[in-house]
């Protein structure tokens, strides 16, 4: 199969367009229209096979983490998804693969009514490169450096399911129950949180998804908004599945584990009770974990005052470390 037959089988679809596609696949670049109004909102990111997903990782899977990560950080900027290039690098066109491949990615894709315009493909190593394009009321934008002190800190879902689950595949954790496959599913699948950014333009002052774990890229958000923050670790959600495993696995995987995907945002007082009141219609529940304050760095406690430290800072893929 050469390269513009594998295009036309698997990624060009007819009949299935978004009215603000002027032009699509097909020719040397896309034309997509930004209505007046709206902010473009751009996001890129890399999958590499064996450091971002295992080789035995099943095609849809694949696929659906690739787009759902872009899907994510759009979520934490406020966007709705519009469109998505693909960019495609395979030892050889397997057709079983690709085929789960494809299912896997439109599945997602047309949940958020999200467009494959372009892209490429490439013989070479599995990895796989999406950009997601998003729109967003001008002037709407979420962002990382606006929370202030006073503000609360929210986190959606819950956290550390996606890094436990890694462990218990890398068998650094032992399953004793039926927690494996709840947690692997979030490993391979997460959910972009994309009602949840619309809903909280106009009630959020910062925000950031949870990709590096919450230690590293709430202190992000801190150092972007030059302040500092106070979280109760007894207060951080956890999966049921999660939780039956926490005497093993400790807090580390829900501080500095990522890939969990959820949002960590920021909501001064006077703002609650919307927060509260757009809550109740969300897929996802939010929960708050502490504050901003004024200084910098972030102290997490225990109970009475006690500080806990984490043991990494989370993911950096130069750092060396985890």
């Amino acid at each position: 199969m050469d390269e513009f037959s594998l295009i036309e089988r698997y990624f060009t679809r007819a009949g299935r367009h978004r009215p603000d596609v002027e032009l699509g696949i097909g020719d040397d670049a896309a034309l997509c229209h930004v209505p007046e109004g709206m902010s473009l909102v751009a996001a890129t990111d890399t999958l590499v096979e064996g450091v971002h997903f295992p080789g035995s990782t099943p095609a849809g899977a694949v696929a659906h983490k690739a787009l759902a990560v872009n899907l994510s950080d759009l979520a934490a900027m406020g966007a709705d998804p519009a469109w998505f290039t693909l960019a495609l690098s395979l030892p050889q066109a397997d057709e079983t693969w690709l085929q789960g491949f494809a299912d896997g990615l439109f599945s997602l894709a047309d949940r958020f009514a999200c467009e494959l315009v372009g892209g490429d493909t490439v013989r070479g190593p599995r990895v796989i490169t999406v950009q997601a394009l998003g729109l967003v009321p001008a002037g709407m934008a979420l962002l990382r450096g606006g929370a202030a002190p006073g503000d609360r800190i929210y986190v959606s879902g819950t956290l550390g399911d996606a890094a436990l689950g890694l462990a218990l595949e890398q068998g650094r954790v032992q399953d004793e129950g039926d927690a494996g496959a709840y947690l692997r599913g979030r490993l391979d699948r997460p959910e972009p949180r994309v009602e949840l950014g619309r809903g909280l333009r106009g009630i959020a002052t910062a925000a950031i998804d949870i990709s590096d774990g919450l230690v590293a890229d709430l202190g992000h958000v801190l150092k972007a908004s030059r302040v500092g923050a106070r979280v109760s670790l007894p207060r951080i959600p956890l999966s049921s599945a999660y939780s039956s495993l926490r005497e093993q696995a400790g807090w580390e995987p829900a501080l500095s584990g990522g890939d969990d995907y959820e949002l960590c945002f920021a909501v001064p007082p006077d703002k609650l009770g919307q927060l509260e009141q757009e809550a109740a219609a969300w897929s996802c529940e939010v929960c708050c974990i502490g504050e901003v304050v004024t200084g910098s760095g972030l102290f997490i406690e225990v109970t009475d005052g006690k500080e806990y430290q984490p043991q990494h800072s989370g993911h950096d893929h130069f750092s060396g470390g985890s």
